[in-house]
């Protein structure tokens, strides 16, 4: 038997007690539903078959109904909405009480079994518990009561048979006495409720409700006889998940009438009234008659004001009128089959405890159009407080969610359509909404929904099918108006659309969502209304207003549907149902019928804003070519007559501004666009998309010269017929100055062949006519226009172009003249420049080649015989100047001057005489041998450089030397690239420009300068030999060194050019300065200095100031005894090793790889004096010994005790935190790692009181001690763990021994020692402290070996701070500063000493204006301001104000008076500790220097560079981090990246702004917009302080949570500041003009977040560089709190 066994049959049982009056009123509190009671006994009553159902409510007490239910019609009527009422009573006609069912009453939260029934959970009869404390239930001839039993909480029921009566009872009765008398529930809202609650009701059809005597209401539902129909063909009746499936369809048509009393219209509605929106149109006064009164309206007269009569006394309305009204609407009725899985439907039993049914109904209620503009009328009759009875059962056609699903009765579920919905949903427990919770019950209820679909689709789609047959019987419309029928039909198809859109339900949206996509999914096909009536969408297009003007044919939906159902038609364009039309479209109307010229217009203009579209997508833009031909090719006009024309044969257009004739007074060609078209086009678009062109007059000549000699042209033969040769030269001479030169020379070359000029000898071409005013000979074919107009102006251009002569031919002239040899050269040119404007320019193509010109000769050439006759390109302008330069010059004889302005000479440059020689002549002869000539040619090239030789390049003679320039001065001719103007260059040995022509440096382009790659091979292969020369050299060089690129300066870097003792070096081998601050950096790095200027240069070329990190580690690591020996001494070693370790993270990975192995740490061992004897020797006793070892070989003291025993055989590390973490990065490992202890001891002294002594010391003062315990190791154990129970031992034995082990290296020793106090802990068993009972308590020995079980790395200080605590009494530590009472306090409390509330007080000041919100609205608790904090969590001389006041920026520019409190500084620790007493500490060598500042000042670049922009959208946390004191104590700062997942909101100037997981949806969905003054002003505090920091603007990001402490916190490097402690803290002030408190607590948050870009956790390093981040900045700081 088992222990569970044996203990159970030893036991006895006892009864679960349950509080049924605290679980009944628990149940009823989720009932949060209005009319619940009435809810739960309708629909108990439609389960029992009832009919008919009668609601009283009773004025008089139990026992009085008797003597004051009848009303006394004397007396005026109670007012309903005060009348107390003492009793509900609620009666069915049901099926009568059976036993199980009196048995099932009493039973709590035990449902129907019965599967056709709704209830399941058993708890709806308990409703009536909400408004009476004892109901009564009668049915037939029995009855039951349910009391609660002596008062209490326990519920009774007791049960009997009713007194016989002479009747039989067929009424079921529930009869409510009230707890207090209440005023009776709004009537008319009641009664509303039970409209809508009847009409899907299987059994139940009439509901009456009385007060009193009185009958307010009477309801009736009749129903047609029901149509059968099926699923719409195409539909799928079959649900996704294949559970359910649709039989067949019902469409019944019911009919609610309601009689209801004026009594309870004129109490109204406690609900707003929801009506349609109609736009009634201002009624205006206008016509004469208004003009009338206007007229008096105007006058200064004042005019008597008409006293308004009284209204008159409307009749008092008869209460007890009833009010006859009624509504009819279709109910569609879904019969569902269901084929559910055995596992799944054992599943459902369990959580239903009822078998799913294998059937179903499915109900929608559908309103038509009609039945819908009815029931807006009948709404109209009715008070505007209430409006009609049936207001909730009319269709919801904008989607305000009053449409519902109803399980039984309406649930604050919404459908998201039009209509209400009802089926055997499976709700929650109050029945307010189905159940998508439990994982079966909502496969359940979502396969029901999408049934609910399935038959909306099909209601749509009978909708619509009656709406085709109607429109199918219509007579054609004799215009293009459509009829009134058919416009009732687009109404009444827009109505069903508007019913069937899907709008957001609530509460939860699955709902219309599921219902959307079931109703789309069940066919693919959708039929909607079109101007061509029914069809389906995909036969539908959206019409396009700019189409609608040439595609006719295409069916497209109305513009009223459009406008009235625009969701719906927006929800079947996203699906793709319907789309807009399409080039296929137009294609097809074009493909179907020619184009009539407004239509052809109407394309082409729609076409034309297709192409200018800028929205286009690049795709479509490359298929516009290929698209546009299809359709062009298609598109056919119709001209006049039975013309057509293809669009295809279209080439060209005109204009109105065309000079041409168009018919009928001139043919055109047949690719021209016809006028009636093109008139109204913009030519610009038929050009740039159509690709045509205006007809120009070239093609309309070469069409007309085309028509020459065909037949029946005649009239138009431009060979043949004068008078229209002449038009068209006409035509042509008016046109002629706008034509180009080109066009100009088409026209010429296509009339030059005709016979097209009229002349005195007939029709004749242009080169054989002549000008009249040419008379030289008598026999020349003289031009004559048969109208005898005269030859002038444009018409005498254009037969001049066309080669109509004005002069006689030049050979004429040659043949009679110059042969004669009685012409000169000046004679010729005389005559020829007299009729210069007639010749050709083929005749002076023929005078510049012909060799009549002659040159001055010389007496020597002369006896040669040299020729005599050039081109006139050969020869010079005879001027004295060419002639001193021996150039050819032309021989213009004696007789006549020289004039270079002369009309001859104008022909004669015109003819090739050369006016200056050419650039490159000239330039040569600046070359001459001859000195005169070169001079001479060198000062005329400068004196004409910017006239006659602009395009003067130097480059273009790179290999000419032509320039003045000295040598070591010496005159002497340079190249162009290897002179300078800037005399400075000769003394680093470049050629420089005579000084004769400085002035003269930029006309022959002279370089001022050498090129950067000109001075970088300059010092590549010629560098400076000594220091002297480096210095000028590199002085020099300085200037230019803005014209250095990247790749210069990197080649320079790694040249040989800089000289030093040994030798040329490059820069990045140098180092600047006579020596470092180092002296050992002064003997192992080469340092150098030319003068501030030329260091200058080298620094840019990669010269440092300072060795870096890596290169000291590397010289280090080269010869590490080297290096400590030019040291001297240890602590300066140790300063160069502290210098590593600061910047530890600067050194590359190999290189720490290296530092691993190599000897190069300094180590002490100590070694007893030479005098000492024995073994315990006191500290004086031992000498030091310094060596430098492997990190191997090494040890990390960390157990003081040991360390003392061994001290003599290990080599140890400096004891310091920032040495110790770098030795144990490379490889050192901790003494206790190498320590093993073994405790010996005596027997136990039992019931010691020495034990117990010693354990109440230590729990007194623990408390005191871990609030003053401040470094990062974690603690082990909690103070409250260590004082419960047995968890902490103390014992007393005889004699204690401990033998410590040493296992190091090759080393194995063991030293053995007696102590006073041992503790020791096995596994996570309780603490135990061994006393020794042999002699006194050394509470050092127990402060040793507790801080041991408590912290995993204890330190030295820890053990002295205990050992401390324990050894004085409290006073004397009072007396220290400790503070006890308030300590001891805390540890009473079984509280940490500082405990941050979970949820923080509102701000005092936004509360007294701010209105109480419900607790759901309530925003979230906002931080309490700094200065509202207790002083005990700020330390006045913290960091923070001691910087401020040095700074000269504390109040009054003073320093910060304590007794003022600390200074608002969030960015500082928001719990510190109070000042505690002296603390004893093991001394550690100081250090000789301190780190450089270059060296923290870099690391400070490091850290604001590395800032950087968040880029994503959901920030998620981070999954691993080690736990660092700080962040578990403080919630300034979450070192781990952020507190909680946060989402992108939105920007704003530029900044993003994100909100936490925890902000409620509806605040964050619009907390930019609430917030955006309040975040404007945050970034405008931010924005400076990034200044300051000189931070880009983007790395700064505000996010919001609603609780918490968390101010700011750093994320990968982005920064991140929480806008919720600014609105608290700083908002206000900020908002009335005070930004320095702001600017302040900001700049120190910003400060502490940039330290955790080179620090992670909270610690001392972190705090070291907040530090000096804020001592670098805060002058910068100073300014902006100045001028804010």
């Amino acid at each position: 038997m088992s222990l569970r066994d044996a203990l159970w049959d030893s036991g006895h049982d006892e009864t679960v007690e349950v509080n049924q009056r605290a679980l009944i009123d628990k149940v009823l509190a989720r009932y949060s539903g209005e009319f619940t009671v009435f809810r739960e006994l309708l629909q108990n009553s439609d389960d029992a078959r009832s009919e008919e159902v009668e609601i009283i409510f009773e004025t008089q007490p139990e026992g009085k109904e008797t003597e004051g239910n009848q009303h006394d019609a004397s007396k005026p009527l109670p007012d309903l909405k005060t009348v107390l009422v003492h009793k509900w009573k609620f009666r069915n006609n049901g099926i009568l009480f059976r036993d199980e069912d009196w048995s099932r009453l009493k039973k709590i939260a035990e449902g129907n079994p019965d599967e056709e029934k709704i209830g399941a959970f058993g708890v709806g009869f308990y409703s009536l518990f909400s408004v009476t404390d004892d109901p009564f239930v009668t049915s037939g001839e029995q009855w039951m009561a349910f009391y609660w039993k002596d008062k209490k909480d326990q519920l009774y029921a007791r049960r009997g048979k009713l007194p016989p009566a002479p009747e039989a009872n067929v009424w079921t009765s529930f009869e409510m006495p009230l707890r207090e008398p209440a005023p009776i529930p709004t009537p008319f809202d009641l009664i509303r409720f039970l409209t809508s609650s009847i009409t899907f009701m299987t059994h139940l059809n009439r509901v009456s409700v009385f007060l009193d005597d009185k009958r307010l209401a009477k309801l009736e539902k009749t129903a047609d006889a029901p149509r059968l129909l099926s699923v719409p063909k195409g539909l799928n009746p079959r649900t996704e998940g294949g559970m359910m499936t649709i039989a067949n369809i019902r469409s019944t048509p019911v009919h609610i009438r309601a009689e209801v009393l004026k009594w309870v219209y004129s109490l109204g509605s406690e609900k707003k009234r929801i009506l349609p929106v109609i736009n009634v149109p201002k009624p205006s006064i206008g016509g004469l008659f208004s003009s009338f009164i206007s007229s008096f309206s105007g006058g200064s007269t004042p005019q008597r004001t008409v006293t308004p009569l009284p209204p008159p006394e409307e009749p008092k309305p008869d209460l007890l009128a009833i009010n006859d009204s009624a509504v009819s609407l279709t109910v569609y009725t879904a019969d569902v089959t269901t084929k559910l899985d055995k596992k799944f439907s054992a599943a459902l039993h369990r959580s239903t405890k009822k078998e799913p049914p294998s059937k179903l109904r499915y109900e929608l209620i559908y309103t038509g159009k009609r039945q819908y503009d009815a029931s807006i009328q009948e709404d109209s009759k009715y008070p505007s407080s209430t409006g009609s009875v049936f207001q909730g059962l009319r269709a919801d056609l904008e989607g305000m969610g009053a449409t519902r699903v109803f399980i039984g009765h309406s649930t604050a579920q919404t459908t998201g359509i039009g209509g209400h919905m009802a089926s055997r949903f499976i709700p929650t427990v109050e029945r307010e909404a189905i159940d998508f919770m439990d994982r079966n019950i909502a496969v359940w209820n979502r396969e029901l929904v999408r049934v609910g679909g399935i038959l909306a689709r099909s209601a749509y789609e009978y909708e619509l099918q009656d709406i085709k047959t109607s429109w199918a019987a219509l007579k054609p419309d004799s215009s293009d108006a459509p009829s009134e029928e058919r416009k009732a039909l687009v109404q009444q198809a827009i109505h069903a659309l508007k019913f069937f859109t899907f709008h957001n339900s609530t509460p939860s949206e699955e709902v219309s969502q599921i219902l959307e996509a079931a109703y789309f999914s069940a066919s693919a096909a959708f039929p909607i209304i079109s101007s061509r009536g029914i069809m389906n969408c995909s036969e539908i297009r959206m019409p396009e207003p700019s189409l609608s003007s040439f595609v006719k044919d295409l069916p497209v939906v109305p513009q009223e549907v459009i406008s009235d159902a625009g969701n719906m038609l927006t929800a079947l364009e996203t699906r793709g149902y319907i789309k807009t039309i399409t080039i296929s479209d137009v294609l097809k109307e074009l493909n179907s019928r020619p184009l009539a010229t407004a239509e052809m217009v109407a394309f082409l203009k729609w076409w034309t804003k297709v192409n200018s579209d800028p929205n286009l997508a690049p795709k479509d833009q490359q298929r516009l070519p290929s698209v546009q031909a299809t359709l062009v090719n298609a598109a056919i006009l119709a001209g006049e007559g039975d013309t057509l024309t293809q669009l295809s044969s279209i080439k060209t257009f005109t204009t109105s501004r065309t000079i041409i004739p168009v018919p009928p007074q001139g043919p055109l060609p047949n690719h021209v666009l016809p006028n009636a078209v093109s008139k109204e086009l913009d030519q610009t678009t038929l050009v740039s998309i159509f690709g045509w062109h205006e007809l120009t007059v070239v093609e309309w000549v070469t069409y007309i010269c085309s028509l020459g000699g065909k037949a029946g042209s005649t009239e138009h033969d431009i060979n043949l017929n004068p008078q229209w040769s002449e038009r068209v030269l006409l035509v042509l001479a008016r046109g002629w100055p706008s034509l180009s030169d080109p066009d100009k020379e088409k026209i010429c070359a296509s009339l030059r062949d005709k016979t097209c000029i009229p002349t005195s000898n007939g029709m004749t071409t242009p080169d054989q006519a002549y000008f009249p005013n040419v008379n030289v000979f008598q026999d020349l074919s003289v031009v004559s226009l048969p109208s005898g107009g005269p030859v002038r102006g444009h018409t005498e251009r254009l037969l001049q172009a066309l080669g109509v002569r004005k002069h006689v031919e030049l050979q004429v002239l040659f043949n009679r003249m110059i042969k004669t040899s009685q012409w000169t050269v000046a004679d010729l040119i005389k005559y020829l420049s007299s009729v210069r404007s007639t010749l050709s320019s083929e005749e002076l193509m023929r005078l510049k080649n012909t060799v009549a010109f002659s040159k001055e000769s010389t007496a020597g050439e002369q006896a040669q015989g040299a020729p005599s006759r050039y081109q006139a390109r050969q020869l010079y302008e005879p001027l004295d100047v060419f002639r001193s330069l021996n150039l050819p010059v032309l021989d213009w004889g004696q007789k006549v001057k020289w004039r270079g302005s002369s009309d001859e000479a104008k022909l004669l440059f015109e003819l090739g005489l050369q006016r200056y020689p050419p650039l490159g002549t000239i330039i040569t002869l600046c070359t001459d041998q001859n000195p005169q000539i070169r001079t001479t040619a060198l000062r005329y090239f400068l004196d004409n450089i910017t006239t006659k030789y602009e395009q003067y390049d130097a480059n273009d003679f790179a290999n000419l030397a032509y320039i003045p320039a000295l040598r070591n001065s010496e005159a002497c001719l340079a190249k162009p690239k290897e002179v300078y103007s800037n005399a400075q260059w000769a003394g680093l040995n470049f050629l420089v420009l005579d000084p004769k022509h400085q002035k003269d440096a930029s006309k022959l382009q002279v370089a001022a300068h050498p090129s950067p790659h000109q001075l970088v091979q300059l010092l590549r292969i010629l560098p400076p030999k000594d220091a002297a020369e480096a210095e000028r050299w590199f002085t020099v060089i300085s200037t230019r060194l803005s014209e250095f690129s990247k790749a210069h300066l990197q080649e320079l870097s790694d040249t040989r050019f800089v000289p030093t003792k040994s030798g040329h070096l490059s820069p990045n081998q140098c180092y600047i300065g006579a020596q470092s601050s180092n002296s050992v950096h002064s003997s192992l790095f080469t340092f150098v200095n030319f003068g501030n200027v030329a260091n200058s240069f080298l620094m840019a070329c990669g010269a440092r100031q300072e060795p870096s990190i890596e290169e000291i580690a590397k010289i280090l690591l080269e010869d590490p005894a080297r290096y400590y020996k030019l040291c001297g001494e240890p602590d300066r070693y140790l300063q160069e090793l502290r210098n590593l370790a600061v910047n530890m993270k600067l050194i590359p990975s190999y290189t720490l790889m290296r530092m691993k192995r190599s000897p190069m740490l300094l180590a002490t061992q100590y070694k007893p004096k030479l005098d000492t004897k024995g073994d315990d020797l006191d500290d004086e006793e031992w000498d030091p010994t310094y060596g430098l070892k492997r990190a191997e070989e090494i040890v990390l003291v960390d157990d003081t005790s040991a360390y003392q025993i061994f001290k003599g055989v290990l080599w140890t590390a400096p004891q310091e935190d920032l040495i110790e973490i770098l030795y144990q990065s490379l490889g050192s490992r901790k003494l206790s790692m190498h320590v093993e202890e073994e405790y010996q001891c005596t027997a136990e002294i039992p019931h010691s009181k020495k034990a117990m002594e010693v354990r109440e010391l230590v729990l007194e003062r623990l408390p005191l001690f871990l609030y003053e315990h401040t470094h990062s190791s974690k603690t082990r154990i909690s103070m409250s763990w260590l004082s419960s129970g047995q968890n902490f031992i103390a014992k007393t034995f005889g004699k204690i021994s401990v033998v410590t082990q040493l296992r190091f290296a090759d080393q194995r020793i063991s030293k053995s020692r007696e102590t006073s106090a041992i503790a020791r802990r096995v596994k996570s068993g309780p603490i135990q402290l061994w006393i020794a009972g042999n002699s006194q308590t050394d509470m050092y020995d127990v402060a040793t070996s507790l801080t041991k079980q408590l912290f995993d790395n204890p330190k030295a200080n820890d053990a002295l701070l205990l050992m401390t605590i324990l050894s004085t009494d409290l006073r004397s530590l009072k007396r220290r500063g400790y503070n006890i009472s308030r300590i001891l306090k805390q540890r009473e409390a079984a509280l940490p000493p500082s405990v941050t509330p979970t949820e923080l007080p509102q701000d005092p000041s936004r509360g007294k204006e701010s209105t109480p919100l419900p607790v759901s609205a309530q925003p979230p608790p906002l931080p309490p301001k700094p200065g509202a904090r207790s002083l005990s969590q700020f330390d006045p001389r913290g960091m923070a104000s001691d910087l401020m006041n040095r700074a000269g920026l504390g109040p009054s520019g003073t320093s910060t008076d304590s007794r003022t409190g600390p200074a608002t500084v969030p960015g500082t620790q928001l719990q510190v500790a109070p000042p505690s007493g002296p603390q004893s500490r093991v001394s550690t060598p100081k250090p000789t220097s301190a780190t450089p500042t270059n060296v923290i000042s870099h690391n400070i670049d490091l850290a604001v560079k590395a800032c950087r922009q968040e880029s994503g959208n959901v920030l998620q946390n981070r999954q691993s981090m080690q736990e660092v004191r700080e962040t578990m104590n403080e919630s300034y700062c979450d070192v781990s990246g952020t507190a909680e997942n946060l989402k992108f909101a939105g920007e704003l100037e530029n900044v993003k702004i994100y909100i936490a997981d925890d902000v409620s949806l509806g605040i964050a969905k619009t907390f930019i917009r609430d917030n955006q003054d309040a975040l404007v002003r945050f970034v405008r505090i931010l924005k400076p302080l990034a200044r300051v920091y000189e931070l880009p603007q983007s790395t700064l990001h505000i996010f919001y949570d609603a609780t918490g402490g968390l101010i700011a916190f750093n994320r990968n490097a982005s920064l991140f500041v929480n806008f919720r402690f600014y609105q608290s803290w700083h908002d206000a002030e900020v908002r009335n003009g005070q930004l320095n408190s702001a600017y302040i607590s900001w700049y120190f948050t910003l400060a502490h977040e940039i330290a955790h870009n080179l620090v992670q956790p909270h610690n001392s390093e972190h705090e070291f560089y907040f530090s000096a981040i804020c001592e670098k900045y805060l002058m910068l700081l100073g300014k902006l709190l100045i001028s804010g």
